[in-house]
């Protein structure tokens, strides 16, 4: 790969080290984009023996990619998200796969594709991965930093996701169980 291109594309992607996110980390602060897909690699890295029939290789690209978009736009909250921001979202990310050089464009747009469509057991695991982590994310910070609608949301958010895999089920049971007693313990 030609060393200015490259370059390139670890400029745009560090600035998701500086895109916060809505969620804050235990330790009282916002988190970052890069923060969030770095702890969904994690997880997904840890279960790859839990799912042996999928490419875990995949995967692990699914998730360290999927939230490129925010670095054009952004962390928006998936209960503010209208769909004006979802499209405006895929041009700019449209518009830099575009920019990617081969193969790593064509391979771009085929992770992003399959990770729309979900289709693959692949992008169904990073999927429920991604919302699984936001509720766990939530279940370690403080109470305070929650909004009125998440004491709701943390209890249903990512059920439709893992309801494809007994084992993910039984994850999200669990987070259910800490954002419970997180919730009780505040009473």
């Amino acid at each position: 790969m030609e060393i200015a291109k490259y370059l390139n594309i670890l400029e745009t992607a560090e600035r998701l080290k500086d895109t916060t996110r809505h969620s804050y980390t235990s330790g009282g602060r916002h988190e970052s984009v890069a923060e969030h897909s770095w702890r969904l690699c994690l997880m997904a890295y840890f279960l790859r023996d839990e799912f042996p029939e999928l490419n875990m290789d995949k995967v692990l690209h699914m998730c360290l990619l999927h939230d490129m978009g925010e670095v054009f736009t952004g962390d928006i909250p998936s209960f503010t998200k209208t769909k004006g921001d979802e499209e405006k979202e895929s041009t700019l990310l449209q518009n830099w796969i575009a920019s990617l050089p081969a193969p790593y464009r064509q391979e771009t747009e085929d992770l992003f594709q399959e990770m729309e469509v979900l289709s693959t057991g692949e992008a169904k695991l990073y999927k429920a991965l991604d919302k699984l982590e936001v509720i766990d994310q939530h279940n370690r910070a403080d109470l305070s930093t929650w909004i009125p609608l998440e004491y709701d949301l943390n209890l249903t958010y990512a059920d439709e996701q893992v309801a494809h895999s007994p084992y993910l089920k039984e994850l999200r049971a669990a987070m259910r169980v800490e954002t419970v007693e997180k919730i009780g313990k505040s009473s």
